[in-house]
């Protein structure tokens, strides 16, 4: 999705103008989700870019989306330019040295004794 959405609208609230951008790109997202994954890949992540024009479009986290369109209202801005691209992909897992982490954490002497009732 590339799209340059309104900020302002006439007769309608700015703050429910963000609020119905926002549940568009929730939406857009979820759908991309649901789609069939390829072979070989474990989820759906975005490129994201936002700014207030095609031009100074910056790169983006998806989890700040919210709160950048809001800065972007604040600021002034009239419009704001999202693109949002599905692509696909495999988790990376990352091997642990032999000897970290394999056992379960040590239980210092004090906390074995400690007993939340009291004797009876």
């Amino acid at each position: 999705m590339k799209k340059t959405f309104p900020l302002q609208r006439e007769g309608r609230h700015s703050d429910r103008v963000r609020d119905a951008l926002k549940h568009e790109l929730r939406k857009y997202m979820a759908r991309e989700r649901r789609r069939p994954l390829p072979a070989e890949t474990d989820f759906w992540d975005f490129d994201c870019r936002l700014g207030a024009s095609e031009d100074t479009a910056e790169t983006v986290h998806t989890a700040e989306l919210n709160r950048l369109i809001d800065a972007l209202a604040q600021g002034g801005a009239t419009q704001c330019y999202v693109e949002l691209l599905a692509k696909p992909v495999r988790r990376q897992w990352v091997a642990r040295p032999a000897g970290e982490g394999a056992e379960a954490p040590a239980q210092s002497p004090d906390d074995a004794d400690t007993d939340d009732h009291p004797a009876a």
